[in-house]
């Protein structure tokens, strides 16, 4: 929705204010009203500064990730680097949550996930397809990917050591998940003016990028898009780390990769990406029946 004008680097100044901002109103709201649990302003001055780091540590994780992986789509191109990225930080991700918290059938959980990422492959072959591919694929973006998708795979197990086990009556020392929300989007806008500022000025791909231009390009329009992208974002991921508590930590950061199934059905069916590529029915079809069936045995493995 933003313009092509609009350098990725501007757009997430914006998204990374609408990641704070949702995370605010959420923690004031719903995370200081009810019965049970703790209110956000208690919450956030009993907790332990090992849980407030570790918060924080993950949004700066998630940051340089989320970075790196745009740089690598914009290298590589989308049928290269996402399934590389993605599809690694899905399965390092649900591995690490479910060696801390091991919640849920393993056998289940783990043929869930591999169907999950074969979905992203396909995908990736549907990409391959389209007119504007241009099927580059250099060492440089296929390692930038490698790299972002091993740092996307650990950024939920520094906000889920920060949490409580038990929400409603709650441990001292750790935060709740609103409180964690907070801390981790402190965290990817501090760390933006270090991340994000060095691939300003330091490209991995596109022209450089200044400060100035944020103010003199910018519109409210092109800034109001970038606040709402993030807010869209925070709300997904408070709302994931809510049912951590029952799904536990790898399921819900495995069903939260389901994200990438939304994009393609928007891809497909909202953006119509793929109306002037041949040969993609098949794959598509395969791609999202992967996906639900994935996406079901994730699911399935907790109650199982």
């Amino acid at each position: 929705m933003a313009s092509k004008k609009w350098a990725f680097q501007l757009f997430y100044w914006d998204y990374s204010i609408g990641v704070l901002l949702l995370s605010l109103l959420l923690a004031f709201t719903m995370g200081s009203l009810g019965i049970e649990g703790r209110g956000f302003i208690a919450d956030l001055s009993q907790a332990d500064s090992n849980s407030l780091f570790s918060a924080f540590l993950g949004g700066a994780v998630f940051n340089i990730a989320n970075i790196l992986l745009v740089a690598a789509i914009a290298i590589a191109g989308m049928a290269v680097a996402f399934p590389i990225g993605i599809g690694l930080a899905l399965v390092i991700g649900v591995v690490v949550n479910f060696i801390a918290t091991p919640l849920g059938n393993p056998l289940i959980l783990f043929v869930g996930v591999g169907l999950v990422t074969a979905a992203i492959v396909v995908d990736a072959f549907a990409y391959r397809k389209l007119p504007t591919s241009t099927g580059k694929s250099t060492t440089k973006g296929i390692l930038i990917s490698l790299l972002a998708g091993f740092l996307m795979g650990f950024f939920y197990r520094f906000v889920a050591a920060s949490m409580v086990g038990d929400f409603a009556n709650p441990e001292a020392g750790k935060l709740t998940p609103y409180s964690a929300s907070v801390v981790f989007s402190l965290g990817l806008l501090v760390s933006n003016f270090v991340w994000n500022t060095i691939f300003m000025y330091k490209p991995l791909a596109g022209e450089k990028v200044f400060y100035a231009d944020y103010f003199k390009l910018g519109t409210p329009k092109l800034h109001l898009i970038g606040i709402f992208g993030g807010a869209i974002w925070s709300l997904g991921m408070t709302f994931n780390i809510i049912a951590s508590e029952q799904a536990g930590f790898a399921i819900s950061y495995g069903l939260g990769q389901g994200a990438t199934l939304v994009a393609a059905l928007w891809g497909v069916f909202i953006w119509k990406e793929f109306k002037d590529a041949k040969g993609v029915k098949g794959l598509l079809t395969a791609m999202f029946m992967l996906f639900f069936v994935g996406l079901a045995l994730i699911i399935l493995s907790r109650l199982y």
